[in-house]
């Protein structure tokens, strides 16, 4: 859509030479990290099976053939493959309560080796579309005045500040004239006509750019902008500076809560941030959710060597993102996670996507935590029962029956505990939901 005047396209590079192509094109080269091996309980168990017949073999010769089909029979390899896909489909189903979605089995498993976190900042910590802050006022003119004009000039935009302005506009019910005309500088400002009036509109270097005068107090509300992290996009009139706009990046309402839960689990050592943005903003919000290390104006590339590096260290890396620039980093990273509302990329790239944004992070590992001690638990149960029934064998005379009923009741009892989970869950959805009946 243009938006005025004419549009002018010089093709630099095309198919596999652009950088979206350029970022797909590492994906696929990216190396995985998890390697496609059974689930724990599948090699635990064929592990098993060949030293559990020579064993039976072996004591043939002395306890006869119903007690060596007894030790046989007492293995637990197809008891722990029947109840581990059931516990895992008992955690799937709790994280989809949550509004977790794993999209990788794998990654459950991994998710309690996790010591480090990083996160990606724009998107994923803040918001896109900022906070208006202060309104700077020059001369005889009002803040609704300087906000009309700059939201008019925005309006036709789709791009967060203009958004954020647009938005401002109408929660004062400033209405907005027709605009007349328009014409955008990319990366710097644009100009429009307004009521017959040419307003300009954009950084403090635009407005030099087109000779108008920047008064002292007005470049030292710049300054403190840029201290604090904070944007101040200026608008003038007839080429004379009317006043400034203040844009504050907005922090996701969830963060600082995530933040304090992350700190809190003694299993995550270290918490990280990557952003391609500029060193001040990303440094203000590093030291505001008190994260342990940021990097400012990285590249996806840079961002990938960032995790390639942690991983070389021995760290186990989380990685949460949400833009095309993430997804090579969440390729290289152990587990990566992604919200609902990110790019198709990140999203395709994620092994586990949060539908309720980052609130639900913190459940994400304590299910983690949880799914390894109940496969621990049902492990136990399998394993357990056979080697009674193997020792049995030598020491009980057991035979094929007892070795029968010994791995039923461990299969009984794996399942119970498999399927704990989620009915204690069901049974505190009922409880709640009765309390909130109560008159």
């Amino acid at each position: 859509m243009i938006l005025s005047g004419k549009i002018l396209v010089d093709v630099r590079h095309a198919g596999t030479e652009t950088t979206v192509a350029k970022i797909a094109d590492i994906l696929n080269k990216a190396v995985e990290f998890k390697s496609m091996t059974e689930l724990r309980a599948e090699r635990l168990a064929d592990a098993t099976v060949v030293p559990t017949l020579v064993l039976a073999g072996l004591s043939l010769p002395f306890v006869g053939a119903n007690s060596a089909l007894a030790i046989i029979a007492a293995h637990f390899r197809h008891k722990v493959t029947t109840i581990t896909p059931i516990t895992v489909l008992n955690f799937f189903n709790i994280a989809s309560k949550y509004g977790i979605l794993f999209k990788d089995g794998r990654s459950l498993d991994l998710l309690h080796q996790i010591d480090t976190i990083v996160f990606d900042k724009t998107g994923t910590l803040t918001e896109e579309e900022p906070i208006l802050g202060q309104i700077y006022v020059c001369g005889e003119d009002d803040e609704d005045r300087i906000l009309r004009y700059a939201a008019t000039a925005e309006s036709r935009q789709q791009h967060p500040i203009a958004r954020a302005i647009v938005h401002a506009a109408e929660k004062r019910d400033i209405t907005l004239p027709p605009l007349d005309k328009a014409d955008y500088s990319v990366g710097y400002g644009l100009k429009v006509l307004i009521e017959d009036k040419v307003i300009q509109m954009g950084s403090h270097r635009f407005m030099e750019i087109n000779g108008i005068f920047i008064p002292a107090a007005m470049r030292e509300a710049q300054t403190i902008c840029h201290h604090q992290g904070h944007s101040l996009i200026m608008v003038s009139a007839n080429q004379y500076l009317i006043g400034a706009i203040e844009l504050i990046p907005a922090i996701r309402p969830e963060v600082t809560a995530v933040m304090r839960a992350l700190r809190q689990d003694t299993h995550i050592k270290q918490i990280c941030m990557l952003s391609g943005d500029h060193d001040v903003p990303v440094r203000i919000l590093a030291r505001k959710l008190g994260i342990d290390h940021y990097i400012a104006e990285a590249s996806p590339e840079e961002k990938a060597r960032y995790i390639n590096a942690l991983c070389k260290e021995g760290k186990y890396v989380c990685y949460i993102g949400d833009g095309i620039n993430d997804a090579i980093a969440m390729k290289h990273s152990h587990v990566s996670v992604s919200l609902r509302d990110a790019s198709t990329m990140a999203m395709d790239t994620a092994h586990i996507v949060l539908n309720q944004g980052l609130t639900s992070l913190p459940v994400v590992f304590d299910l983690a935590r949880r799914f390894q001690t109940n496969t621990n638990v049902t492990f136990a149960l399998q394993v357990i029962p056979t080697i009674i029934a193997i020792v049995g064998v030598f020491v009980a005379d057991i035979g094929l029956g007892e070795a029968f009923l010994f791995g039923w009741i461990g299969l009984l009892a794996g399942f119970v505990n498999g399927t704990m989970p989620i009915l204690i869950y069901r049974l505190k959805s009922l409880m709640l939901a009765d309390s909130h009946q109560i008159p």
